[in-house]
C-alpha cells in the first residue's frame, strides 16, 4: 500500500471522528437546552381576595405567553397575607389591597420599594339582597336593618375603609351592634348573597361580579383613605427573574384591560 493511500485513509478516519464528535456535542447541547426550556417554574403570588377573578383571567392569558411558568395564587385578606409572609410563608410577589400592609413589609425588609408600585384603585359600595329596597348608606341605622357584614378592620382593608367611611358619616356608633365581621371581603359578599345579613360594604369590583346582589350608594371618596393596590416582588424570591417578568406583565396593556373589565381603576 503506497503512502498516498495511507494518507487518504487517515484523512477519512480523522474526518469521521471530527464529524462524530461535533454531532455528539451538538446533541448534548440540544438535550440540555431542551431540558432547560421545558422546566416549569412555579410562582406563588399572595394577593388580596378582591383580585381573584381578574388574576385568574390574567393567569390564562399569561400561560399562553409563558407556558413554563406556573402561577399559584394565595388569595386572602391583605393583613393575613402580610403576616404569613413575615412568618416565612413562601411568596414571590405580594399584591395588596392596602398600602399600610404593603409598607409594613417594605419597612421590615421583605420588599424593596424600588421593586413595587401602586397599580390599581377601587371604590366602596353598599350591597344588599336583590329584593331589598335599601339604597343609602345612611339608611343602615334603620330599625329594619338587623345585620350588616363588614370585613374585620384589623386584617381586611375593605373593612378598614368601611369603618372609616361609616365613622365619617357619624354612623359607626349607631350601627356597631349590628355588624357581623368577616375574614375577607368575599365573605361579606357571600353573606349578602345568601341573605344571612341585610347589607354589606364591599369593593365595587366585588359587587360587579355578582348577579345575586343589588348595588346601592358608593361611599364618598373623601370619607376614607384612597383605595390603592400596591404590587411588589418579595426580596427572598427563589425565582427573581420569573417574578420580575410577571410583575412587568401585570403592568402591560393586556393585563390592564382585564383589570378595567372587572371595574378596577388603573393608576398611572
Amino acid at each position: 500500500m503506497n503512502k498516498f493511500t495511507l494518507r487518504s485513509i487517515g484523512a477519512l478516519i480523522l474526518s469521521f471522528l471530527l464529524i462524530f464528535s461535533v454531532a455528539c456535542t451538538s446533541g448534548e447541547k440540544k438535550e440540555k437546552s431542551t431540558a432547560k426550556e421545558g422546566k416549569t417554574v412555579e410562582l406563588t403570588i399572595s394577593a388580596a381576595a378582591s383580585l381573584q377573578d381578574a388574576l385568574k383571567e390574567i393567569e390564562t392569558k399569561y400561560k399562553e405567553k409563558e407556558p413554563t411558568i406556573k402561577l399559584s395564587f394565595n388569595f386572602g385578606a391583605s393583613g393575613a397575607l402580610q403576616q404569613q409572609i413575615e412568618q416565612g410563608a413562601p411568596a414571590d410577589l405580594f399584591f395588596s389591597a392596602a398600602e399600610d400592609k404593603f409598607q409594613t413589609l417594605v419597612k421590615k425588609g421583605f420588599i424593596n420599594e424600588k421593586e413595587g408600585k401602586n397599580l390599581l384603585g377601587n371604590e366602596l359600595v353598599l350591597v344588599v339582597p336583590k329584593d331589598s329596597s335599601l339604597t343609602k348608606i345612611q339608611d343602615l341605622k334603620d330599625e329594619k336593618i338587623k345585620k350588616i357584614a363588614l370585613g374585620t378592620p384589623e386584617s381586611v382593608p375593605a373593612g378598614k375603609y368601611a369603618k372609616a367611611s361609616l365613622t365619617h358619616e357619624n354612623l359607626w356608633n349607631d350601627i356597631q351592634n349590628k355588624i357581623v365581621f368577616t375574614k375577607d371581603v368575599r365573605q361579606v359578599l357571600t353573606y349578602v348573597e345568601t341573605g344571612n345579613v341585610d347589607a354589606g360594604i364591599v369593593y365595587k369590583t366585588d359587587a360587579l361580579i355578582s348577579d345575586k346582589v343589588k348595588i346601592g350608594e358608593t361611599a364618598a371618596a373623601t370619607s376614607h383613605e384612597p383605595i390603592h393596590y400596591p404590587l411588589g416582588i418579595i426580596k427572598e424570591s427563589k425565582h427573581k427573574k420569573e417574578a420580575t417578568s410577571f410583575y412587568e406583565y401585570l403592568q402591560s396593556k393586556d393585563a390592564q384591560s382585564i383589570f378595567k373589565k372587572y371595574g378596577f381603576t388603573v393608576l398611572s
